[in-house]
């Protein structure tokens, strides 16, 4: 058991930050996971508010309940929103709370990068919504669609918020990727292998190598249309010998492994909590393991599937048509391997499994419905229709979002030392699963009967009004499913910490230290035989392990707490960010300057600021 002090030199003796300013300066991973899981949940909301405003504007024929400057502007923030400021970084939540965990490891490899790429995730949240308080908030599309972001189809500060907000989250997200690839590379216990590797660690692996290798397309692409803005350059611009469907294949490039990036944690959750609670292991751990790093290698190839009513030609269109086939393989080996995990396991029916059950039907869905878009003609027809709406939210919603959802609840009890009612947790999924399924099935219908997608309003002749109050009634009763969550979780914050090390008898090494971990997670760690150790662990001691005890940290070393990869971070967002005054000031560039003078010293005092 990890109960023991080991010797190590003697620890620092800095005091101890408390308060607000605590979090401020904190580098501990399980507080930076924390501030990601809270702030991404906020946003999240965010962005199910925007899709609320919408589904009532579509309730009815010829509504008037918002304008069509609003409804651009609310369903490019919402798709902005729910995908760079919801998923990703609750993704990133559980990275940094329990990727050291599962490889037995004291922190991340670079703790004041962790925060630094924390504080740039922040301050680019709020710099993208800031829009919506000076009536500018990006109205083009999440796609960013050449050429209605020029300057001739979007004047005004609108696609620059957009523009330059989503290189700000870049610089985030490639931070952590750097810093979670060498954490899971350097720092696993000793024993730990690759393939003993948690599936969670490993998913989360696979989606680090596709952040550092699909984030930098996009940040090209929005580099080019920044230029094109504001610079007189014509990389999209056919006037001035550029292509509009550059962007498209830059984006695509970047957009189709983003898909990954969102589902395969959701895949690794999942892949811990199904054989926890069939109480037996996980079905095919290799397959499992190569069937996740086969997706990520197909998903650089697939991405012209979003672009066969461009008119590319029958030999592009083959050659996507068939890789986007082939795609489906390894994700059918992961469905077929999950269904093999629970058939003949003795289902303890949680309200974790129940959602990560959830999760595989409603991926389930989603997979066949993307399967029928690598057939061009069946594509042609859907595109750009609701039926696409249906497929990706049956992907990101019922896939990612039920994941995710799942993890809360598995892993709750090990981040704040509370178990969640289970009751209400089971009354959220139900809620949950069927406002889902009454919101997004019926979009089939309409996109198969010709409603396009991103429109305001409908006349009250195409018989398009039946589906979409029911809706909109569903999607009242998906937002009302998340004030039951809410709830959950403020019941359980009234209460005494009162959760046992390992409420589930989990398989991985999170659940042999106290709920919640102490500052240093462990003390000694023991040798890695299997990915289960702690399964192992309780066959050794009989069925059964003894409660952990919070030992003294005296002699452990751990990271000093530090206020500069936040003043780093502001030196990003006003660098980036002083691109938004080249039109309004002719001394705009001093802004930039100040940007990188903050910049600049803030990486200076981090490099050489004690580390303990």
């Amino acid at each position: 058991m990890a109960t023991s002090v080991v010797d190590h030199a003697p620890a620092s003796h800095h005091e101890p930050h408390t308060g607000i300013w605590s979090w401020i300066t904190t580098v501990d991973h399980k507080r930076i996971g924390i501030l990601y899981g809270v702030t991404a949940f906020i946003f999240f909301l965010l962005g199910g508010i925007e899709a609320l405003i919408m589904r009532i504007q579509l309730m009815k024929p010829d509504n008037t309940f918002v304008s069509p400057e609003l409804f651009n502007s609310l369903f490019t923030m919402h798709g902005t929103t729910m995908i760079f400021l919801g998923v990703m970084p609750l993704s990133a939540m559980f990275f940094n709370y329990f990727i050291p965990l599962q490889i037995g490891a004291r922190d991340v490899a670079f703790p004041r990068l962790n925060a630094f790429s924390y504080w740039v995730f922040l301050l680019g949240g709020l710099f993208i919504n800031f829009s919506f308080l000076i009536n500018a908030a990006p109205n083009a599309g999440w796609f960013g669609y050449a050429n209605l972001t020029s300057n001739q189809y979007s004047p005004g500060l609108n696609t620059d918020f957009w523009v330059l907000g989503l290189q700000i989250l870049g610089v985030a997200s490639m931070a952590a990727a750097i810093n979670f690839f060498v954490t899971i590379v350097n720092m696993r216990a000793p024993g730990m292998k690759m393939l003993r590797m948690p599936m969670f660690v490993w998913m989360s692996f696979i989606t680090q190598i596709l952040l550092l290798l699909a984030f930098p397309v996009i940040t090209i692409a929005l580099v080019f249309l920044m230029m094109d803005r504001h610079f007189a350059t014509h990389f999209f611009l056919p006037e001035g010998g550029g292509d509009p469907i550059l962007w498209q294949h830059l984006f695509w490039i970047f957009g189709h492994p983003e898909v990954y990036i969102l589902i395969l944690p959701s895949f690794g959750i999942v892949s811990e909590i199904l054989p926890v609670f069939s109480r037996k292991p996980l079905f095919g751990y290799t397959a499992m393991v190569f069937s996740g790093a086969f997706i990520a290698f197909l998903g650089f190839g697939v991405w012209s599937h979003h672009m066969f009513s461009t008119g590319m030609g029958p030999f592009a269109d083959a050659f996507f048509s068939l890789s986007t086939m082939l795609i489906a393989v390894p994700t059918g080996v992961k469905i077929f391997n999950w269904i093999g995990t629970m058939w003949g396991g003795s289902l303890q029916l949680k309200t974790p499994m129940l959602f990560a059950i959830g999760m595989v039907a409603q991926f389930i869905v989603g997979g066949l419905s993307g399967v029928m878009h690598s057939v061009p003609p069946a594509d042609l027809q859907q595109t750009d229709t609701y039926f696409i709406v249906a497929h990706f939210h049956y992907v990101l919603f019922g896939g990612a979002i039920f994941g995710l959802t799942a993890g809360a609840y598995y892993w709750f009890p090990k981040m704040f030392g509370r178990m969640l009612d289970d009751k209400m947790g089971k009354l959220h999924f139900w809620m949950m699963f069927l406002g889902f399924n009454i919101t997004f099935f019926p979009m089939h219908f309409l996109g198969l009967n010709g409603m396009p997608r991103r429109v305001y309003t409908y006349p009250g002749d195409l018989n398009f009004e039946f589906w979409n109050q029911v809706q909109t009634w569903g999607s009242l009763l998906l937002g009302v499913s998340f004030l039951v969550f809410i709830y959950n979780m403020w019941k359980a914050s009234r209460r005494p910490a009162d959760a046992p090390a390992d409420p589930w008898r989990g398989a991985t090494l999170e659940w042999l230290i106290p709920s919640p971990p102490q500052e240093f997670n462990f003390a000694d760690v023991p040798p890695v035989h299997s990915a289960t150790p702690a399964w192992d662990l309780r066959r050794a001691g009989g069925g059964t392990l003894p409660e952990p005890q919070r030992v003294s940290g005296a002699g452990i070393h751990m990271p000093r707490p530090s206020y500069w990869p936040a003043v780093t971070a502001v030196g990003v967002l006003v660098t980036i960010g002083s691109i938004l005054f080249t039109h309004a000031f002719s001394q705009w560039y001093f802004i930039t300057l100040t940007g990188a003078a903050i910049l600049i010293y803030g990486i200076y005092r981090w490099a050489y600021e004690p580390a303990f």
